[in-house]
C-alpha cells in the first residue's frame, strides 16, 4: 500500500519538475538546443514556401541586379583582381546605361599592381629600362582613374570589420540620429577593419560594411544593418544603397525607450532603422531576417556581358547594381536556408529586394513571450489531464497541442511573414506527456515481465512480446493468414548418426552447431521458428508479425542457409582432419510453399502451442521430401514462385501430385539470386530446359531425349533431375501414358 502511494506521488510530482525544466530550457537555452531546432524549422518553412520573386522595379521603381564576377568573366576579362582601369570602365558603362548606383561587394585595399608606378617598382632600376620608366611614369595612376570615374557616378564602396585590432578607420559618409536607448550597446563590437584605399573611399558616394554574422551552424539567416567599430556606427552596403538612391544623409535608429516602442523600462534593443522614407524593422541587435527566394537567373548579369558591343542598356537602367563574385575560386560563398553555397552578394540583394518591396520577414518582439505563455499554459493543462484521463485521451490532447503550435506557426509565417517557434512548446508538451506516462509504462512493464519470465523458455520471442502486450491471447484459436512456409531437413542423417553411436553428446553438439546458424538466418529475415524435429526445421513468415514480402524473405533465407552451411562444413572438415576421423558433410534439402493457413494457439485447454494448420503447410513438407528425388537444393511451390519469379533464378522441375494429394502442382528449383537469373548463360540454359519439358509433356520422346543430351554438359545442369527424366522416358516408350496425359507425375512416396 505504501509503495503504491509513493508511486502515485512520483507520478504527480515528476511531470511538474519536467514542466519547470522545460520552461528553464526554453527561457535560458544554455546549449542552444531550442535555438538550433527553431532555426532549422524556420529554414524548412522557407524551403517549403520561399518568398515569391517580384522585380522591385515594378513596385518601387528601382531594380536590383548583380554584376556577377563569375568564372566565365574571369576567363574573358582576366584573373581577379582586375585592373582598376577595367573597374572604372565597368562603372562608367553602368552609369551611362542609366544605373542608379553601383555597389561593390569587394574591397580595394591595396594599390592596383598594374598601375604604372606599381609596375615600375617591380622592374627595378636597370639602366636599360630607364627610357621605358620615364615614359611609363607619365601615365596616370589606375587608382586615380577609378576615383575620377567614381566621383561622376553613385558608387558605394565596401569594407569589412575584423576582430583583430588595427589602425584603419572606414570613412563614414552618413550621419546617425538616435531615438531611445543608445544603439551602440546592442550591436556587436569589432576592433579592426579592412578598408579601401583612401583615394577610392573618398571618391565614393557611400561606404558600407559587407560583414555577415552567421548562426552557429554558419547559415546566413539574418544580416546586420549596422556595424560598430569602437564607438563608431557604420551602415552596411544595403543601407548605404538605400540612402544613396533616396538622396538621404542620415540614419535614424529606433531603440527601446523611443516613442511608440514599448519596452516597459527594459533595454530590449533596437526595433527599427529608418533612412529617407523607408523604415526597416530589425532584431534587438540591429539585424534583419532575410526572406529568400529561389534562384532567379535574371537577377545576375555576368560582368563580361557589360563590356560587349551588343549589351542592352535597359538591362541595368533604373537599377542598383551590386558587383560581387560568384566564382568558386574567390571563396565568397555563404550557406543560406535555400542554398548551401550561395554567393555572398546574393544575400545582400535579396535583403534589399524585400526592403524595397516592403515585405519583411520578422520575429516580433512579443514572440518569445507568447511562446512562453503557450508553453506554461498548455503544459499545465497536460499536467492536470495526466491525473484525470486515460493515457490515450491525454495523448490526443498533447498531439492536438503540438498540431496547434505547428499549424499556428506556419499560418503566421505564410500569411504574415512572422516567425514564431513551434519547436519549444511542442517539445515541452511532448516531454510532459512522456514523463507522465513513463511511470505508468514502467509499472506496466514490471507486470509484463512476469509473463515474459513464465513463457520465454517455451515460446518464440515475438510471440512472448505479443502475449505480454495482450495476455488475452492466451487462449485456443487462431486466424487465417497468407504465409510462406519453410521445411529444412538434413540428408543422410542416419549415416551421420552412426558415427556417434558411442558419443551421443557429440551428436547433440553437431545438431546444435547446425541448428544455431540456420535459426539465426531465419530470425534475421523476419521468420518464426515453429518447431525443431530432430534434424528438421519448420519455420514460417508473416506470423505472428506482418512480413509484407514473406515469399521473397523465405527464398533469400534459403540461399543464405546454403552459404552458411558451406562455411560450417569447412570447419567440420578441418576438425575431422585434426582428429583423424572420417568427414561426412552436412547436406540439406529445403521445401518452400506459400498459401493461406490458420495460425494461432493449437492444442488442448490444458496445454497448447503456437503453430499453423493447413494444406499449404503439408505441401511445403512434401516439397522438402521431394528435393532429394529431384536433386534440387530448394523446391518451391507454384504459389511462392508466382510471387517472386522475377527476383530469383528458377527452373521448373515437374508437374507433380505429391503423396496424399490428387491435384498436381508445378514445382520449381531455386537456383540462385537475381544476378544469376539475369545472366545470358542461365537464360540460354533455361530456354533449353523449358523446351525439353514441352517435348516431354507432348510425348515427343526422341526430341525430349535429344534436349536432355544437350543440357547435360551445361554447367547449370542438374544431373539427378535429368537421370529421372531419362528413366521416365524409357518407361513411357514401353508403356505410353495415353493421349489425355497432361504431363503430371503422381508421387508414390512422401
Amino acid at each position: 500500500m505504501l509503495r503504491r502511494t509513493i508511486s502515485r506521488q512520483i507520478q504527480n510530482i515528476f511531470p511538474a519538475f519536467v514542466l519547470l525544466f522545460a520552461f528553464a530550457l526554453n527561457y535560458y537555452d544554455p546549449f542552444f538546443i531550442i535555438t538550433n531546432l527553431r532555426n532549422q524549422t524556420f529554414d524548412l518553412y522557407q524551403r517549403i514556401k520561399p518568398r515569391e520573386y517580384i522585380d522591385p522595379a515594378t513596385v518601387a521603381g528601382v531594380g536590383v541586379k548583380i554584376i556577377d564576377v563569375d568564372d566565365e568573366s574571369l576567363n574573358r576579362l582576366g584573373q581577379w583582381p582586375w585592373p582598376r582601369t577595367l573597374i572604372a570602365d565597368l562603372v562608367a558603362r553602368a552609369a551611362n546605361a542609366g544605373a542608379y548606383a553601383v555597389v561593390f561587394d569587394v574591397v580595394f585595399a591595396e594599390p592596383d599592381r598594374t598601375s604604372p608606378e606599381q609596375f615600375l617598382a617591380q622592374l627595378g632600376n636597370s639602366p636599360q629600362l630607364k627610357q621605358v620608366s620615364q615614359t611609363l611614369g607619365k601615365l596616370p595612376d589606375h587608382d586615380e582613374i577609378l576615383a575620377d570615374v567614381m566621383r561622376q557616378a553613385n558608387v558605394v564602396t565596401g569594407f569589412t570589420l575584423t576582430e583583430a585590432a588595427n589602425k584603419f578607420e572606414p570613412v563614414r559618409k552618413s550621419g546617425f540620429s538616435y531615438a531611445g536607448d543608445d544603439p551602440r550597446q546592442f550591436i556587436p563590437l569589432f576592433n579592426g577593419a579592412v578598408t579601401n584605399l583612401s583615394i577610392i573611399e573618398k571618391a565614393s558616394s557611400g561606404n558600407g560594411s559587407f560583414n555577415f554574422i552567421t548562426e552557429r551552424d554558419n547559415v546566413v539567416r539574418r544580416v546586420p544593418l549596422l556595424v560598430r567599430k569602437g564607438d563608431t556606427l557604420y551602415p552596411t552596403l544595403v543601407m548605404e544603397a538605400l540612402r544613396i538612391i533616396q538622396g538621404a544623409s542620415t540614419f535614424i535608429v529606433k531603440s527601446s525607450g523611443a516613442n511608440m516602442a514599448e519596452s516597459f523600462g527594459e533595454k530590449t534593443g533596437i526595433t527599427a532603422i529608418k533612412v529617407g522614407r523607408i523604415e526597416v524593422p530589425t532584431t534587438s541587435s540591429g539585424q534583419a531576417w532575410v526572406h529568400y527566394t529561389e534562384d532567379v537567373p535574371s537577377r545576375r548579369i555576368p560582368a563580361w556581358q557589360l563590356f560587349g558591343d551588343k549589351f542592352d542598356p535597359s538591362r541595368v537602367a533604373g537599377s542598383i547594381l551590386f558587383v560581387g563574385p560568384s566564382a568558386a575560386g574567390l571563396k565568397d560563398l555563404r550557406a543560406t536556408p535555400l542554398n548551401p553555397a550561395a554567393a555572398g552578394v546574393e544575400v545582400h540583394i535579396q535583403l534589399l529586394e524585400q526592403i524595397l518591396l516592403g515585405r519583411f520577414l520578422s520575429r516580433p518582439d512579443w514572440a518569445e513571450g507568447a511562446e512562453i505563455v503557450f508553453l506554461v499554459t498548455f503544459g499545465t493543462i497536460i499536467l492536470f489531464l495526466l491525473r484525470q484521463v486515460s493515457a490515450i485521451s491525454c495523448a490526443l490532447v498533447a498531439m492536438g497541442g503540438i498540431a496547434f503550435a505547428i499549424s499556428a506557426s506556419w499560418y503566421l509565417y505564410s500569411g504574415y511573414q512572422w516567425l514564431l517557434d513551434p519547436i519549444g512548446p511542442s517539445i515541452t508538451v511532448g516531454l510532459m506527456f512522456i514523463s507522465g506516462t513513463l511511470i505508468n509504462f514502467l509499472r506496466t512493464e514490471a507486470e509484463k515481465a512476469q509473463v515474459r519470465g513464465a513463457f520465454s523458455q517455451y515460446l518464440s520471442p515475438a510471440l512472448v512480446e505479443q502475449l505480454a502486450r495482450d495476455p488475452s491471447r492466451l487462449k485456443l484459436g487462431g486466424e487465417t493468414r497468407e504465409m510462406t512456409f519453410l521445411f529444412c531437413d538434413v540428408r543422410g542423417f542416419t549415416t551421420i548418426s552412426e558415427q556417434f553411436k558411442g558419443n551421443p553428446q557429440g551428436l547433440t553438439r553437431l545438431i546444435n552447431r547446425f541448428l544455431t546458424p540456420m535459426t539465426d538466418i531465419i530470425l534475421a529475415k523476419g521468420g518464426t521458428i515453429d518447431k525443431y524435429m530432430g534434424d528438421c526445421i519448420m519455420a514460417f513468415w508473416n506470423a505472428p508479425l506482418d512480413v509484407p514480402n514473406h515469399a521473397f524473405q523465405a527464398c533469400t533465407t534459403s540461399l543464405q542457409m546454403f552459404e552458411d552451411l558451406e562455411v560450417l562444413n569447412k570447419d567440420l572438415e578441418a576438425e575431422a582432419e585434426r582428429e583423424n576421423r572420417p568427414f561426412y558433410p552436412l547436406k540439406i534439402g529445403i521445401g518452400l510453399n506459400t498459401g493461406d493457413c490458420v495460425v494461432g494457439n493449437m492444442g488442448s485447454e490444458q496445454r497448447f502451442d503456437y503453430s499453423v494448420l493447413g494444406d499449404s503447410v503439408n505441401l511445403a513438407s512434401r516439397l522438402e521430401s521431394q528435393s532429394k528425388n529431384y536433386g534440387a537444393h530448394v523446391v518451391v511451390g507454384e504459389a511462392s514462385y508466382g510471387k517472386i519469379k522475377d527476383e530469383f533464378a528458377f527452373i521448373e522441375l515437374d508437374l507433380i501430385a505429391v503423396k496424399g494429394k490428387t491435384e498436381a502442382v508445378r514445382i520449381y528449383s531455386l537456383e540462385g539470386n537475381r544476378e544469376l537469373s539475369a545472366s545470358e548463360s542461365f537464360q540460354t540454359f533455361k530456354r533449353a530446359h523449358d523446351r525439353m519439358l514441352v517435348a516431354y509433356r507432348a510425348q515427343r520422346w526422341d526430341e525430349a531425349s535429344e534436349w536432355l543430351g544437350k543440357l547435360r554438359p551445361n554447367g547449370h545442369a542438374n544431373q539427378t533431375l535429368y537421370d529421372l527424366y531419362e528413366e521416365r522416358i524409357t518407361e513411357y516408350r514401353a508403356s505410353p501414358p495415353g493421349a489425355d496425359w497432361d504431363g503430371a507425375y503422381v508421387a508414390s512416396t512422401k
